[in-house]
């Protein structure tokens, strides 16, 4: 399962990012097209977290959905898989527009009252 070094690698960004405030909300986006199972994410996500300033926190995923385009006749497509064949001329010309992301979109921290 591949999708623990891969959460352990966002919770670590999370950590630089967060800057040692209280980490509420971790916001990700995660493409269609990545080979990244979201609930593999979510199952190692509070694991990861354990014991950290994001013990706790909400996660929620975004999933992208895959989407190209025909490079011979311009029609956009969406996508299942990372090719594809253009249902307007049969091309398999096609390039990837969206759907391989892996975002860490936003963090919600506590605000600090001073």
């Amino acid at each position: 399962m591949h999708e623990l070094g891969i959460t352990q690698n966002i919770i670590e960004l999370a950590l630089e990012h967060s800057r040692g405030m209280k980490v509420k909300r971790v916001v990700l986006e995660i493409g269609q097209l990545t080979a990244i199972m979201p609930e593999s994410i979510a199952f190692c996500f509070d694991t990861c977290c354990q014991g950290t300033n994001i013990e706790g926190a909400m996660l929620e995923i975004l999933e992208i959905s895959g989407l190209g385009q025909c490079q011979d006749c311009g029609n956009e497509l969406e996508l299942e898989y990372p090719y594809g064949i253009c249902d307007r001329c049969g091309s398999r010309n096609i390039v990837i527009l969206q759907g391989q992301e892996l975002n860490l979109k936003s963090l919600e921290t506590e605000s600090l009252c001073v």
